[in-house]
């Protein structure tokens, strides 16, 4: 019976140890500057990083989160990335923000995922209709709509979107649980890539016409 509950502790240890690999490990160190040349750099923790003490205050700063970015696109919104790519000294951290505008009367961020990240968002202006799909076999989509204040979570890896079907424009901040959370939007992944998917593997996935993918393609 002992060696049953041992086994069974043992699974459940393993169990809990394959998805906390799920997401950005936690650092062995305070902070892991990321650096390109790595002349200048030390091995911690398998990363190249600066040297801790040559790291500065602008390494861990990013300004202009204030300021909203054109939505005059194909989709109507604008997104503001602060991850590592912008804050050196978020390497290692497993987290990052982004701001998103809307356009006034259906400005979209097109359904997409993060493979690495959960995020959770915060409507600063305007209102909302986002949403998430389950994975299959359900793909129950998940929706709400949210308004200045409200705070809606999209879990990690799963499709979803935000709409603005309000007449003036809106604005959201969202934190992520990566330092590099990764986005795929699916449109653009599926009809954009490069090269080419077959047009007869598309038309059989979505039941469309051959016709309808080579155009939706060129779109993109």
């Amino acid at each position: 019976m002992e060696g049953f509950h041992f086994l069974q502790a043992l699974f459940i240890l393993a169990l809990a140890s394959s998805l906390a690999y799920a997401f950005d490990p936690s650092p062995l160190q305070d902070f892991c500057v990321a650096i390109n040349d790595p002349n200048d750099a030390v091995f911690v923790n398998g990363k190249v990083c600066k040297d801790a003490k040559l790291a500065t205050a602008d390494d861990f700063f990013f300004s202009g989160l204030n300021i909203g970015k054109i939505t005059s696109n194909s989709v109507g919104s604008s997104v503001t990335p602060v991850n590592v790519a912008q804050i050196s000294g978020l390497n290692t951290l497993g987290i990052s923000l982004a701001r998103i505008d809307y356009a006034a009367n259906g400005g979209l961020n097109p359904p997409h995922t993060h493979p690495r990240a959960t995020e959770i968002l915060v409507v600063l202006e305007g209102t909302l209709y986002v949403g998430f799909v389950t994975s299959n076999p359900d793909n129950r989509l998940i929706a709400k709509v949210l308004n200045k204040g409200d705070v809606f979570v999209f879990p990690v890896g799963l499709v979803h979107f935000q709409f603005n079907p309000g007449k003036s424009k809106a604005v959201a901040i969202a934190a992520l649980s990566s330092q590099d959370p990764g986005v795929i939007t699916i449109a653009k992944a599926v009809f954009g890539s490069d090269p080419s998917i077959n047009p007869d593997v598309l038309s059989k996935a979505f039941k469309l016409d051959k016709s309808m993918v080579k155009s939706l393609q060129s779109k993109f």
